[in-house]
């Protein structure tokens, strides 16, 4: 029998951002870049980024989900879901929902770990807020946690989001069957 990993607590920040960012930043230099939305995102592709990205910063929830609803997610016309590629591989990716009139939330965000430190962070989440801006949003929201990535909440704010709420969460692990499961898929 598995025994299940104990909960993780966190502490969580949800931000927005009332005006599109003013920064401007060049492309990054003796990188190839491409960013390319994936509207019809197969599950497997989807999941793959999840997990690479998400792996570090224990990203469960959608992992979890049966195919049906990760689809009725991430197929819903109102969400975006976009590529980040690296000298020809997958990098990252960001995911948009139109929350509701006029409030763009940035559900995820971020690079696989190969990809940290190559100096395009900054550079790719401009490029997510410039999608989430596309329409003329009233304010775009994110939310991040203690278990991201330590400066992720300092990196948010440095493009312009503000705290607006917090609280603590429970995030409960996967065990490694429940994951084997998964990614067995």
């Amino acid at each position: 029998m598995t025994r299940r990993p104990a909960p993780l607590t966190a502490h969580v920040t949800q931000l927005e951002m009332t005006s599109p960012p003013k920064a401007s930043l060049p492309v990054p230099v003796n990188l190839q870049t491409a960013i390319i939305r994936a509207p019809d995102i197969p599950l497997h592709y989807y999941r793959y980024l999840y997990r690479r990205v998400g792996k570090r910063w224990h990203w469960y929830q959608r992992l979890r989900l049966p195919d049906e609803d990760l689809a009725a997610i991430i197929h819903d016309p109102r969400v975006s879901v976009t590529v980040l590629y690296v000298n020809g591989a997958p990098a990252g990716f960001f995911e948009l929902r139109k929350a509701d009139e006029g409030v763009v939330e940035l559900s995820y965000f971020g690079l696989f770990e190969w990809a940290i430190g190559l100096g395009i962070g900054k550079w790719f989440l401009l490029q997510a807020l410039y999608a989430a801006w596309q329409d003329d949003p009233r304010k775009v929201t994110v939310t991040t946690n203690t278990l991201d990535h330590p400066r992720a909440l300092q990196l948010y704010q440095m493009m312009g989001f503000s705290p607006v709420a917090t609280y603590d969460a429970l995030v409960q692990p996967m065990s490694s069957a429940e994951l084997l499961k998964v990614l067995d898929a």
